[in-house]
């Protein structure tokens, strides 16, 4: 067994492990657990969020053992990364990884529980939300804080970012860590890491000027390649939804 806890709750870590320990039986089921499994449970007084990632196939389970860093060592690190770079999301409580006859088998990721206030799909299905236009702005100008401290961040869709308001204005936090990359950005790697974030036009249009605005890039040199790609990513996301739906039923 294989564990790191972060500075604030190494004194917590007997506890953390009794959790981790009793996580088949206890604690509030986040999701469907079809892939991993993520729950909630209390710690001292607050909650922390712990994700079971699925054990591996086979050459991963290898692979994790001896040559790669887990999804749960990585969703850890670049957790720390992100608060050490200013970079908001849910402070890391630990990861944990587990070997079986020298195979990987199970990992946990844990941190903090943030509760969000707004999910970004209620600007996708509410054209008429409060502050809609505001928000896709100050999530914009999150997104060119991410680049401009050299972060791709792969799984920027809108699932994994919380949005907390605080006073007049609002936080954002990211989550489902494991796939970052750290380097300089091309123009077009950034205006790609748009693509998956919504199919209408009409944000992918505030999200382009407000990127444009902040780059000092003109408008049309940002929104014509963010759109074009987001047009063909979101076709062929659907595409590839309706053919499993087909298989299915038939």
């Amino acid at each position: 067994m294989k564990f790191q806890f972060s500075e604030k709750y190494k004194q917590q870590k007997d506890a953390v492990l009794t959790l981790l320990s009793n996580f088949e039986s206890e604690g509030e089921l986040l999701n469907d657990g079809r892939r991993n499994v993520i729950k909630v449970l209390p710690l001292d007084g607050h909650k922390i969020n712990i994700k079971a990632f699925k054990i591996p196939n086979l050459v991963n389970r290898i692979a994790y053992n001896f040559f790669r860093k887990s999804k749960a060592e990585r969703s850890f690190n670049n957790a720390c990364y992100l608060l050490e770079h200013g970079i908001g999301t849910p402070h890391p409580v630990g990861f944990l990884e587990e070997t079986c006859k020298l195979l990987f088998n199970k990992s946990y990721y844990i941190s903090e529980q943030l509760e969000a206030d707004i999910t970004f799909r209620e600007l996708i299905l509410d054209p008429d939300y409060p502050n809609r236009e505001e928000i896709l702005r100050k999530f914009t100008a999150f997104t060119h804080q991410l680049h401009q401290n050299n972060i791709l961040f792969k799984d920027h869709s809108p699932g994994n970012t919380l949005i907390k308001r605080k006073g007049d204005g609002y936080d954002f936090f990211l989550v489902d860590l494991n796939r970052m990359e750290f380097k300089d950005l091309t123009f077009e790697e950034r205006i790609l890491n748009f693509t998956r974030i919504t199919s209408k036009e009409d944000m992918v249009a505030i999200m382009s000027n407000e990127y444009a605005r902040l780059t000092g890039i003109d408008y049309d040199t940002v929104f014509v390649p963010m759109w074009k790609h987001t047009a063909a990513f979101q076709e062929k996301f659907y595409r590839k939804k309706r053919w499993k739906k087909r298989l299915k039923v038939s």
